[in-house]
């Protein structure tokens, strides 16, 4: 389990004990400025993501789609489904959610302190990126390389290392932009355990220290409409049920489809909003549009 001090309550993500982290002080990454949309997308520009990959989180805000991104972290990705299939998860509270930051979620005992029955989890904070891996590339760092597996911001090394390479893959870790979903932990690297985040707005210093596991596709104004606090002051707002998609009663599961960032649409709106922004282009400026029905 999570163990934390009263006093590191105050912290901006569960470490347990000790000072706070080097980035508890920084500034937030700003959301960029939104351009004008490109044409609409055509069907072939759509994908319907795999059901057993969509968590759905009813809360008392609203709903909740994230998509699970296996390539990048499995085991958490696992962990997630089994504890969300335990119903671990039904009325758990956010209990510390920082307004341009993140809500965080998934304990037991709604303070910060507990987790799951199941051992913690062993890191994930970065993965192995080959050249089967479905990589999308936005930018061309030279020694990096930036892009989207399925709906997840990420960057890589370059791809011209991959001959270089024992196993002929190179270092990837995600980009925590707004919606990014994460795990917690306490000040142990392989301390993870039930608890998790949904970030608010994007916070750059967690890349390569916490595992990234999926990203919001659906109800982002959500997440920022939940009630903030260090702790949130009761009464807390709740995450009344998940559910796994592909768990879910024919009758009631929604119809979801998101687009598919290696389709045309996607590549001209990544020119667009390279143009617009210019030098200040970034992964977390561009949007990626979903259908929920």
């Amino acid at each position: 389990m999570i163990r934390l001090a009263p006093a590191v309550l105050a912290a901006l993500l569960i470490l347990a004990g000790g000072s706070a982290p080097v980035w508890a002080a920084q500034k937030p990454a700003p959301d960029a400025p939104a351009p004008q949309a490109v044409a609409a997308p055509t069907a072939a520009d759509w994908r319907t993501p795999d059901p057993q990959d969509i968590l759905v989180i009813d809360t008392n805000k609203g709903r909740i789609l994230v998509e699970l991104a296996p390539l990048a972290a499995p085991n958490h990705v696992a962990r997630l489904r089994e504890l969300t299939r335990k119903g671990l998860y039904d009325g758990r509270s956010f209990f510390r959610v920082i307004d341009a930051f993140m809500a965080q979620t998934g304990d037991p005992e709604d303070r910060g302190t507990g987790g799951s029955d199941l051992p913690d989890l062993a890191a994930e904070f970065t993965f192995r990126r080959g050249a089967e891996t479905p990589f999308v590339r936005v930018a061309d760092q030279t020694v990096a390389e930036i892009g989207f597996i399925g709906s997840l911001p990420v960057m890589t090394q370059s791809s011209q290392l991959m001959p270089l390479t024992a196993d002929g893959r190179v270092s990837g870790w995600a980009l925590f932009c707004p919606g990014v979903a994460g795990m917690a932990r306490g000040g142990a690297p392989d301390s993870a355990n039930s608890q998790f985040f949904l970030m608010r707005q994007a916070y750059p210093s967690l890349e390569k220290r916490y595992t990234a596991f999926g990203r919001v596709i659906s109800g982002l104004e959500v997440v920022r409409a939940i009630k903030t606090g260090e702790p949130v002051d009761p009464p807390q707002d709740v995450m009344t049920r998940v559910q796994v998609l592909a768990d879910m009663p024919a009758s009631s599961r929604p119809k979801v489809r998101v687009i598919e960032t290696r389709g045309a649409w996607f590549a001209a709106e990544i020119a667009r909003v390279r143009a617009s922004l210019g030098a200040d282009f970034t992964a977390c400026a561009i949007s990626i549009p979903s259908e929920v029905k």
